[in-house]
Protein backbone atom coordinates (compact mmCIF):
# COMPACT_ATOMS: atom_id res chain seq x y z
CA UNK A 1 0.00 0.00 0.00
CA UNK A 2 1.33 3.44 -1.13
CA UNK A 3 0.62 5.31 2.29
CA UNK A 4 2.21 2.87 4.74
CA UNK A 5 5.07 2.94 7.13
CA UNK A 6 7.31 0.44 7.22
CA UNK A 7 5.94 -0.74 10.60
CA UNK A 8 2.38 -0.88 8.35
CA UNK A 9 4.09 -3.36 6.16
CA UNK A 10 5.09 -5.94 8.77
CA UNK A 11 2.50 -9.02 9.06
CA UNK A 12 2.21 -11.05 12.17
CA UNK A 13 0.32 -14.63 12.01
CA UNK A 14 -2.02 -14.09 14.98
CA UNK A 15 -3.43 -17.52 14.29
CA UNK A 16 -3.05 -20.37 12.16
CA UNK A 17 -4.41 -23.88 11.58
CA UNK A 18 -3.48 -26.44 8.68
CA UNK A 19 -5.00 -24.22 5.63
CA UNK A 20 -5.73 -20.76 6.61
CA UNK A 21 -3.98 -18.08 8.44
CA UNK A 22 -5.41 -14.84 9.92
CA UNK A 23 -2.34 -12.64 9.44
CA UNK A 24 -2.57 -8.77 11.11
CA UNK A 25 -0.54 -5.79 8.57
CA UNK A 26 -0.54 -2.63 9.80
CA UNK A 27 -4.49 -2.05 10.96
CA UNK A 28 -5.63 -4.94 8.28
CA UNK A 29 -6.53 -8.47 9.38
CA UNK A 30 -6.97 -11.38 6.62
CA UNK A 31 -7.40 -14.85 6.11
CA UNK A 32 -4.68 -16.55 3.76
CA UNK A 33 -4.17 -19.96 2.87
CA UNK A 34 -1.36 -21.39 4.58
CA UNK A 35 -0.20 -23.75 1.45
CA UNK A 36 0.42 -22.15 -2.08
CA UNK A 37 -2.69 -23.29 -4.03
CA UNK A 38 -3.66 -21.33 -6.36
CA UNK A 39 -7.77 -20.85 -7.14
CA UNK A 40 -9.40 -21.60 -10.46
CA UNK A 41 -13.04 -21.16 -11.67
CA UNK A 42 -14.62 -22.45 -14.77
CA UNK A 43 -17.11 -20.75 -17.29
CA UNK A 44 -18.40 -23.69 -18.79
CA UNK A 45 -20.57 -22.77 -22.05
CA UNK A 46 -22.35 -25.68 -23.68
CA UNK A 47 -22.98 -25.71 -27.98
CA UNK A 48 -26.17 -25.01 -26.81
CA UNK A 49 -25.97 -22.13 -25.33
CA UNK A 50 -26.18 -22.93 -21.48
CA UNK A 51 -23.95 -22.30 -18.67
CA UNK A 52 -22.83 -24.82 -16.14
CA UNK A 53 -23.21 -24.06 -12.66
CA UNK A 54 -23.18 -26.12 -9.87
CA UNK A 55 -24.69 -26.26 -6.08
CA UNK A 56 -23.09 -27.09 -2.64
CA UNK A 57 -23.29 -26.66 1.06
CA UNK A 58 -20.43 -23.84 2.06
CA UNK A 59 -20.11 -24.04 5.78
CA UNK A 60 -18.69 -20.40 6.27
CA UNK A 61 -22.38 -19.19 5.32
CA UNK A 62 -24.10 -22.04 6.76
CA UNK A 63 -26.34 -23.19 3.33
CA UNK A 64 -26.21 -24.05 -0.76
CA UNK A 65 -24.38 -21.47 -2.96
CA UNK A 66 -24.69 -21.56 -6.63
CA UNK A 67 -21.46 -20.94 -8.15
CA UNK A 68 -19.34 -21.78 -10.99
CA UNK A 69 -17.00 -25.17 -11.22
CA UNK A 70 -13.97 -24.04 -8.92
CA UNK A 71 -11.15 -25.53 -6.84
CA UNK A 72 -7.50 -25.76 -5.78
CA UNK A 73 -4.62 -26.10 -8.10
CA UNK A 74 -2.42 -28.32 -6.00
CA UNK A 75 -4.87 -29.37 -3.87
CA UNK A 76 -4.68 -33.04 -5.44
CA UNK A 77 -1.12 -33.33 -3.92
CA UNK A 78 1.03 -32.17 -7.10
CA UNK A 79 2.28 -28.71 -6.39
CA UNK A 80 3.56 -28.24 -9.97
CA UNK A 81 -0.57 -28.34 -10.90
CA UNK A 82 -0.80 -25.86 -13.58
CA UNK A 83 -4.08 -23.39 -13.06
CA UNK A 84 -5.25 -25.15 -16.38
CA UNK A 85 -4.87 -28.28 -15.47
CA UNK A 86 -6.17 -28.07 -12.14
CA UNK A 87 -9.29 -25.80 -14.18
CA UNK A 88 -10.03 -29.16 -16.64
CA UNK A 89 -9.42 -31.69 -12.86
CA UNK A 90 -12.28 -29.22 -11.66
CA UNK A 91 -14.80 -29.17 -14.35
CA UNK A 92 -14.82 -32.89 -14.55
CA UNK A 93 -14.99 -33.66 -11.11
CA UNK A 94 -17.78 -31.30 -10.67
CA UNK A 95 -19.99 -31.27 -13.62
CA UNK A 96 -18.43 -34.75 -15.50
CA UNK A 97 -17.93 -32.49 -18.63
CA UNK A 98 -14.87 -32.06 -20.58
CA UNK A 99 -13.77 -29.05 -22.90
CA UNK A 100 -11.58 -29.21 -26.05
CA UNK A 101 -10.80 -25.13 -25.85
CA UNK A 102 -9.76 -23.19 -23.05
CA UNK A 103 -8.83 -19.77 -22.64
CA UNK A 104 -7.70 -17.95 -19.33
CA UNK A 105 -9.86 -14.42 -19.27
CA UNK A 106 -9.29 -12.74 -16.13
CA UNK A 107 -7.64 -13.41 -12.24
CA UNK A 108 -10.09 -11.52 -9.99
CA UNK A 109 -9.64 -11.02 -5.96
CA UNK A 110 -11.86 -13.55 -4.23
CA UNK A 111 -12.86 -11.24 -1.23
CA UNK A 112 -10.08 -8.28 -1.37
CA UNK A 113 -11.08 -7.02 2.10
CA UNK A 114 -11.11 -10.16 3.66
CA UNK A 115 -8.16 -12.04 2.02
CA UNK A 116 -5.26 -11.96 -0.60
CA UNK A 117 -6.43 -14.90 -2.29
CA UNK A 118 -7.30 -14.32 -6.27
CA UNK A 119 -8.93 -16.81 -8.51
CA UNK A 120 -8.02 -17.08 -12.33
CA UNK A 121 -11.18 -17.63 -14.44
CA UNK A 122 -11.26 -19.68 -17.38
CA UNK A 123 -13.57 -20.52 -20.10
CA UNK A 124 -14.58 -23.85 -21.41
CA UNK A 125 -16.20 -24.69 -24.63
CA UNK A 126 -16.85 -27.39 -27.26
CA UNK A 127 -18.12 -29.21 -24.10
CA UNK A 128 -18.52 -32.95 -23.58
CA UNK A 129 -20.29 -34.52 -21.19
CA UNK A 130 -18.68 -37.68 -19.70
CA UNK A 131 -19.63 -38.69 -16.67
CA UNK A 132 -22.54 -37.35 -14.28
CA UNK A 133 -19.86 -35.22 -11.69
CA UNK A 134 -21.53 -34.35 -8.48
CA UNK A 135 -17.61 -34.13 -6.80
CA UNK A 136 -15.58 -35.86 -5.17
CA UNK A 137 -16.47 -38.30 -2.06
CA UNK A 138 -18.74 -36.90 0.31
CA UNK A 139 -18.99 -33.11 -1.48
CA UNK A 140 -23.03 -33.50 -2.70
CA UNK A 141 -22.39 -31.29 -5.49
CA UNK A 142 -25.62 -30.88 -8.22
CA UNK A 143 -25.01 -29.92 -11.40
CA UNK A 144 -27.55 -27.14 -13.43
CA UNK A 145 -27.07 -26.30 -17.24
CA UNK A 146 -28.94 -23.05 -17.29
CA UNK A 147 -29.80 -21.25 -20.68
CA UNK A 148 -27.87 -17.99 -20.51
CA UNK A 149 -31.30 -16.32 -22.30
CA UNK A 150 -32.66 -17.48 -18.87
CA UNK A 151 -30.09 -17.40 -16.21
CA UNK A 152 -31.08 -13.93 -14.39
CA UNK A 153 -34.81 -15.27 -13.88
CA UNK A 154 -33.10 -18.70 -12.84
CA UNK A 155 -30.97 -16.82 -10.58
CA UNK A 156 -33.65 -15.03 -8.83
CA UNK A 157 -35.88 -18.44 -8.52
CA UNK A 158 -32.78 -19.98 -6.62
CA UNK A 159 -32.71 -17.32 -4.29
CA UNK A 160 -35.51 -17.06 -3.51
CA UNK A 161 -35.83 -20.42 -2.92
CA UNK A 162 -33.09 -19.94 -0.35
CA UNK A 163 -29.96 -20.33 -1.98
CA UNK A 164 -27.16 -18.11 -2.14
CA UNK A 165 -25.32 -17.18 -5.26
CA UNK A 166 -21.90 -16.60 -5.61
CA UNK A 167 -21.22 -13.29 -7.26
CA UNK A 168 -18.60 -14.59 -10.01
CA UNK A 169 -22.08 -16.36 -11.28
CA UNK A 170 -23.08 -13.01 -12.71
CA UNK A 171 -19.97 -12.01 -14.50
CA UNK A 172 -20.21 -15.36 -16.05
CA UNK A 173 -22.82 -14.08 -18.18
CA UNK A 174 -20.09 -11.30 -19.88
CA UNK A 175 -17.31 -14.08 -19.87
CA UNK A 176 -19.68 -16.40 -21.64
CA UNK A 177 -20.18 -13.81 -24.69
CA UNK A 178 -16.87 -14.34 -25.63
CA UNK A 179 -15.00 -16.91 -27.85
Amino acid sequence: MPDETPQERLEQVLHETPFIQLVQRGRWTFARRTNDVKVVAVVAVTDDNKLLLVEQLRVPVNGKVIELPAGLAGDTGDPNESLETAARRELFEETGYVANTWNAIATVTSSAGLTDEQVTIFRASKLSRESTGGGIEGEQITVYEVPIPELETWLQQQSASGKMIDSRVYAAVVWAARD
